[in-house]
């Protein structure tokens, strides 16, 4: 009985850091689009913690009982892609140009 609440208490705490995760994101995707370096360092700051956030949150489920959500976690990796592309594009826009 133990184990069952155990697993309830982690599967609720997954979904509350994705919740979170992703009022994160839409509030930084309703920002405008805003090229000064200080704000893309911070944005990218961001999206590093998210994307170590939600690391963290997959491989605690990933480590839980086989009974987990399968879309849950398929959703969470989606996410995880789409932050580590994000963060390539801003660090791309804060590297200084190169001469041809």
């Amino acid at each position: 009985m133990v184990g069952v609440r155990v697993r309830a208490v982690n599967a609720a705490c997954t979904i509350l850091l994705l919740l979170d995760a992703d009022k994160r994101y839409h509030s930084l995707a309703m920002q405008p689009a805003n090229d000064e370096p200080e704000a893309l360092h911070a944005q990218l700051q961001e999206l590093r913690i998210e994307h170590r956030d939600l690391d963290d949150a997959l491989a605690r489920l990933e480590a839980a009982p086989p009974p987990y959500d399968e879309l849950l976690l398929r959703r969470m990796k989606k996410r995880k892609l789409h932050l580590k592309d994000r963060i390539a594009v801003v660090e791309r826009l804060l590297e200084p140009d190169e001469l041809a």
